[in-house]
């Protein structure tokens, strides 16, 4: 369970100023004040880590990146699309990282991977699979919807769909996992596994 709320806890902050982008959107429906809210938190972020020197991973300053790039575009331009589409970025260079075979055992704990890494293998193509899907829907939705009908679709179907893939994936591999331990006499380990 630790790994799961660790893994629950580095997503939430890694996509913490689209979430509120997306938030203060749905709520005001103002596009300006979204976008600079969405862009002062990160910005926040960034300098929290530096302030106390931490290690900033490459995909965090790819996501500030892309978040001050595209609000500042669409502040210049009044053009939402900038911020719009800047998920399917996102989703294409993290669906291109799962495309690294065995990137799924990192988030695994040690029993899992003694005995269901080949199944958590598998996965990692699939979850690379939903990072593309997703962005394509979102250029599709991002270019025939408005800002706001938007937000809420690309919000219900980002969430929906991760948390429906990882309930699949982790009955999946917990009763391959099971199965296994039992095959070989070992008492059977409750698995648990954040992606």
């Amino acid at each position: 369970m630790s790994n799961l709320l660790r893994s629950a806890r580095l997503l939430v902050l890694d996509l913490a100023s689209t979430l509120l982008f997306l938030v203060v959107l749905l709520i005001t429906k103002d596009l300006v004040l979204a976008v600079a809210l969405g862009v002062g938190l990160g910005v926040i972020q960034i300098g929290w880590l530096m302030a106390r020197r931490q290690k900033i991973d490459a995909m965090q300053w790819l996501s500030i990146g892309l978040v001050v790039v595209s609000g500042v575009a669409t502040l210049l331009t009044s053009d939402a699309r900038f911020v719009m589409l800047k998920p399917s970025i996102i989703y294409c260079i993290v669906g291109a990282y799962m495309l690294r075979p065995g990137w799924l055992n990192r988030y695994l704990p040690p029993i899992a991977v003694q005995t269901v890494s080949d199944i958590a293998y598998i996965y990692g193509f699939v979850w690379a699979g939903l990072m593309f899907g997703s962005a394509a829907l979102n250029i599709v939705l991002a270019m025939t919807l408005d800002p706001i009908t938007w937000s809420a679709a690309m919000s219900i179907w980002g969430i929906a769909s991760k948390a429906v893939l990882f309930l699949i994936q982790y009955a999946t591999m917990t009763m391959i996992g099971r199965r296994r331990a039992a095959a070989r006499g070992a008492k059977p380990i409750p698995i648990s596994m954040p992606t």
